[in-house]
This record gives C-alpha cells, structure tokens and sequence, in this order.
C-alpha cells in the first residue's frame, strides 16, 4: 500500500455532478474530480487495505465536515473520474472482468488505482493482462497471434491506434519490468521512427506519445536490432555463414545475396516466420531453418540488451 494518503474527507466548492454509480442505500461518497459516487464503506474495505484502515479512523467530525445525506465525503486527489468509474464497475459488476479483452483504459485504472489505494486483486488482474500482451517467453509470444492450430486468438486488451505505446508507458511508470522488453519490441514493430517523436493519434483525437527515456529506447534498440540479427547464432547468420554444407545448387549463393541485400524486410525477425526458400538445395534448406529457428531463441534471450534493460531475470514486478 502507498505510504502517502491520497484519499481525505475534505469539501470542494466546484460544481458537481453525481454518476450513475449512486446507490441509495450507500453510506460513502467517493469525489473524483467533480463527479461523485455513491457507495458502500463494506465493499471498499473487504477489496482495499486503504480503504479499510480510512474506515477505520474516530468518526468524529468537526461541525462542518462536508457530507451529502448523512454520507461522508472521500474526495480521491490527482485521480480521474473516468478510472474511479472504471475501478467501481469492476467491484460491482460480477461480469465485468469476465471480459475476455477489455478497453485500454479499463486496464490503466485497475493498475493506476489498484496500486494507490491497495485493491490487490483487482491490480493482480490487471497486471496479468498486461503481462498477457507482453509475455517474457518466445513461446508466449508467438502464441499471441495463434492458439497451437492456427487460428487467430483474441487478446486480453483490445486494440486501438497507439496502444503499444500506452502498453509501454503503463508498464514503466508503475514498474511492472517483465513486460518492458516485449513493449518496447512491439512498439517498434509496430510504428515508424518518426512517430517515436511525433506521437500516434487515438481515435478520441489525443496523443500517444513516448517520454523521452521511451524515445531513447526505441531508437537505441531499433539500430541494435538492425545490428545484431546477422551476428553470429542469430537468425540471419545463413545469409552470412561460409559453412555450406555440402551445397548442391550454384544457386543457392544468389539467394543468398538476395536476402542480405532484403535483409531490412527482415529486421523483426521474432515476428516474422521463415521465408519460404524452395529454390535451396536440401542442405542450406536445412542450414537455413535451423539458423533461423535458433537464431530467434537467441535474439530473444538478447532482447532486453537492445533495449538497454536488465537480463530477463533481474526484470521483476513491484507495482
């Protein structure tokens, strides 16, 4: 739980309007911006550690504690209306979570907001999710786009212009470390360099944007990208490799010159299946696959390295 105390009883003279989250039988109001919500202490306290240590507090009030109809006022400093909204809905509604994908935004508050005010199963939930998108795994990762038999598989977030970038601020700014590396692999699969500065637009009309550490990872691990797929071990070392292994087909050498020189079309190799090659012979068909199939594994191992991140294993959770 957070040391600092977000949430206080205090009065606020802005204009206010109530949500539709208003119960009658409620016997706390929680205050986000100029929206109030009518609720239960007992819900709140049985989810949140902070909620119920408030609850907690003497009752006694100086005269003019504000309250509306007997109910004292929570007002939830620096949080949105839309996030409390979004946390209320999920504590309410049993289906709600039953959502195979849910809205971005839905994912953000449960994290934001689970964190600040301690509702841990509702922040584990939500983390998972993210996790889902960005696994630390190859074999996660590839899953993401099939389920084993080649179909499509939905995802637990559902997608919208600039997402891969919200996915990655999400996770850095409430240091959720094992989705880093895959974030920011796909948030530089997924857009050009020049929107690492300009941002993407939403659908709403605002801006994703990347922070400037964000910015200095993408560019950095975009050229280590570039630099280390024909190294050694990695998936393109057969265009590389003076090993022929008994080559049958003269041509098998312009291939290869082909795809050193398309090399670029293959910069995300961890996303990319390997391209069909009929016109090698048997043995650097082979040389080939192995290459690639090996090579993936190690590109991945070395992913985080590109980013300037820790080793896999020093990436840990502690929203």
């Amino acid at each position: 739980m957070s040391e600092s105390r977000p949430a206080k009883r205090q009065r606020t003279d802005a204009p206010l309007t109530r949500s539709k989250m208003w119960y009658k039988d409620g016997s706390v109001i929680l205050q986000a911006e100029t929206t109030q919500f009518r609720v239960h202490w007992g819900v709140l306290a049985l989810n949140s550690c902070f909620f119920r240590e408030l609850q907690d507090l003497p009752l006694a009030q100086p005269n003019d504690q504000p309250s509306v109809e007997g109910c004292p006022i929570v007002e939830l400093s620096g949080d949105a209306s839309a996030d409390v909204e979004n946390l209320l809905k999920a504590l309410y509604t049993p289906t709600f979570l039953l959502q195979k994908a849910l809205p971005f935004a839905v994912v953000a508050a449960l994290i934001r907001l689970g964190r600040k005010y301690d509702f841990r199963d509702l922040l584990d939930t939500a983390v998972e999710r993210l996790t889902f998108e960005n696994p630390t795994t190859l074999e996660e990762f590839d899953a993401l786009k099939t389920d084993g038999q080649g179909r499509s598989r939905l995802t637990r977030i559902l997608n919208h212009p600039g997402i891969f970038y919200d996915m990655l601020t999400l996770a850095r700014e409430n240091n959720i470390q094992s989705v880093l590396p895959c974030a920011y692999y796909r948030a530089v699969e997924h857009s050009k360099q020049k929107s690492f500065f300009d941002g993407i637009s939403r659908e709403d009309g605002t801006q994703a944007s990347l922070a400037p550490i964000d910015q200095r990872r993408c560019v950095i691990g975009r050229e280590a990208l570039g630099k280390v797929q024909g190294e050694d071990g990695y998936p393109l070392d057969w265009v590389y490799s003076k090993t022929r292994n008994d080559c049958s087909k003269p041509q098998c050498k312009d291939v290869r010159m082909h795809y050193l020189r398309q090399r670029t079309l293959y910069l995300y190799a961890l996303s990319c299946p390997p391209p069909q090659l009929p016109s090698l012979c048997p043995s650097c068909h082979k040389q080939y696959q192995d290459s690639w199939t090996a090579g993936r594994e190690k590109l991945w191992e070395g992913l985080p390295k590109c980013f300037d991140l820790p080793p896999w294993a020093e990436l840990t959770n502690d929203p």
